[in-house]
């Protein structure tokens, strides 16, 4: 009878029967061919059987009827304020809990709310409310996150007893040394990063784990690292402590003697007056920036053999503080950060495979013949925002160095290109000088050039000499602004995409001006003293590569006539 009244529904005229239909009608005819729906909470997604999404839903409760076989459960980004017991230990099988961004206070945390989570591996409580740290987070945690909170203190069992421990974040917190107990990490053997930066400690917490790899502290008031307060980590890498209050006095010849993996260390923004003792020879990034360091001795880097970066920019090292052959223990240096120190004259005897030389805003009047002649692997030397006057570079300064790549003149007093540029140099950089002539000598043999900055000086057409250009083959990005040029420079390179001329006296662009520039793509001819017909109708003729037309800051509208095969693209200052 059952099978027939079937059989009817399916041959009557009109809509199909809804899909499940006969199940409802039937159910025993459908219980074997269709599961039945997953819980899933109001709201909430559930990709898949063992996850549950509640991010983002300004829950302001608990959501209930999360299954029981959740793994991974999310509420970040909600209103939260409290975690309930009862639900929270029905998820016996979660692996990770999610409730980064919510307002859960310490007393919405109850102490006994971890307990029955014993295959929780990681945990997210990050930008909540805590003031103090759970007092028991489950054995089987990996990764524990409860930075930006409050927390004042951690107890024993936070993160002691915990095996599979490798990540602690407890960043941008309260935690003075008072808060953290000598046996935190007792019992976690596996820890391998450890966050403590920005928070109050006053010198650097003992009894870490030994197997740590990277170590945050910085941004605290640590003004000491206590005898013996890092000898048992032996596999740190990475050591963080900028930003605090180191003195000398606060640290010893032991204090990374020990530390034989150690590659980077941060001791910028501290109170130092020399290169600390006992550098182990792994270090390849030693950062010492603002601090209050007077002298460089050799002896203090002797035993930092590998070391590859050393960057001691804003230190008080003056005209003596950095004495010919202080460096010459970094036999494998490749970068020098030597910014804001007061230094009147290029350190002498710098390590001969030296790559990168950074010296801008020091008080270097002379160049030498010879004053560079020790490092002939340079291939970035930046000198901007000295007191060069061309009278005391010497013709030869730079001739030694064939594998310059990169040369930053800037901020200077330079009156006149310097001679005698290596040939393979592809930035030049002379901007904010005195320039008032160019002459093609200076620039010969410059087929590399790739860019060329002589914005900010005092050049005119006229000032130009004929074929200074020429031998500019490979020049890309040319940048002539805020001069005192009153027309387009003739017979640019013809490699040129990108022209700079803006803040100059141009009041009129000719037919011919750019027939030599076919590739160029970027045209800046903003604050001149162009109006609206000031651009001849065929100016741009055959750029077919014209992209940018920047005239906008002129006395009037200009009208920017494109030729038809040019993309029609908006163009600042050109008609909509």
């Amino acid at each position: 009878m059952r099978l027939s009244l079937l059989l009817l529904l399916l041959l009557l005229p009109g809509p199909p029967p809804t899909p499940g239909m006969e199940d409802a009608a039937f159910p025993h005819l459908g219980e074997s061919s269709q599961p039945p729906p997953r819980a899933c909470p109001l709201r909430c997604s559930c990709p898949r059987a063992d996850t549950v999404d509640c991010n983002g839903l300004d829950l302001q409760v608990f959501p209930d009827n999360i299954t029981r076989a959740a793994q991974h459960l999310s509420l970040q980004n909600n209103q939260l304020q409290e975690l309930p017991y009862n639900e929270l230990s029905r998820l016996s099988s979660l692996r990770t809990l999610n409730l980064h961004n919510n307002l859960i206070s310490s007393e919405g945390l109850p102490d006994e709310a971890f307990e029955s989570l014993t295959q929780l591996q990681h945990i997210y409580v990050a930008h909540n409310k805590l003031s103090v740290a759970p007092q028991f987070l489950p054995r089987s945690l990996r990764v524990a996150d409860l930075a930006a909170n409050q927390v004042t203190e951690i107890f024993p069992l936070t993160f002691g007893e915990k095996p599979a421990l490798r990540s602690v974040y407890l960043h941008n917190n309260q935690l003075s040394n008072a808060g953290l107990p000598p046996d935190a990490f007792h019992g976690s053997e596996a820890v391998v990063i450890l966050s403590l930066s920005s928070n109050r400690l006053s010198y650097l917490p003992p009894s870490l784990p030994p197997s740590l790899e990277r170590l945050h502290l910085q941004n605290n008031l640590i003004s000491k690292v206590p005898r013996g307060a890092l000898s048992r980590q032996t596999h740190l890498r990475e050591l963080y402590l900028q930003h605090n209050q180191l003195t000398d006095s606060g640290l010893d010849a032991t204090t990374f003697s020990k530390l034989h993996h150690l590659e980077y260390l941060d001791l910028s923004h501290n109170r130092l007056a020399s290169v600390p003792a006992g550098l182990p020879r792994t270090l390849a990034v030693l950062h010492l920036g603002r601090n209050r360091i007077r002298r460089v001795e050799a002896a203090r880097l002797r035993g930092a053999r590998g070391l590859r970066y050393l960057l001691l920019q804003h230190n008080q090292l003056g005209a003596t503080g950095l004495p010919a052959g202080a460096l010459r223990p970094l036999r494998g240096l490749h970068t020098l950060h030597l910014y804001g120190n007061g230094l009147d004259r290029v350190p002498l005897a710098l390590p001969r495979r030296l790559r990168a030389l950074v010296l801008p805003h020091n008080h270097v009047t002379t160049l030498g013949a010879r004053d560079l002649a020790g490092t002939p692997g340079l291939a970035e030397l930046n000198l901007a925002y000295n007191r060069l006057v061309s009278a005391r570079v010497h013709r030869r300064a730079f001739r030694p160095l064939r594998a310059l790549r990169s040369l930053d003149l800037a901020g200077n007093l330079l009156t006149r290109l310097p001679g005698g540029l290596p040939g393979g140099l592809h930035t030049l950089r002379l901007q904010r000088n005195q320039l008032r002539a160019l002459e093609p000598e200076p620039l010969a043999g410059l087929d590399q050039l790739r860019e060329l900055s002589l914005a900010h000086n005092r050049l005119r057409v006229g000032d130009i000499g004929p074929g200074t250009w020429h031998e500019l083959q490979a020049l890309q990005v040319l940048d002539l602004s805020h001069n005192e040029l009153s027309f387009v420079p003739p017979d640019l390179p013809e490699a040129l995409e990108e022209l700079h001329l803006q803040g100059n006296r141009i009041g009129h662009v000719g037919p011919e001006a750019f027939l030599g520039t076919p590739r160029l793509r970027a045209l800046f001819l903003r604050a001149n003293r162009l109006h609206m017909t000031s651009i001849a109708p065929d100016a741009f003729l055959g750029l077919l590569h014209l992209s940018v037309v920047d005239t906008a800051g002129n006395p009037e509208q200009v009208l920017v006539r494109l030729p038809p095969t040019t993309p029609r693209q908006p163009r600042a200052g050109s008609p909509r």
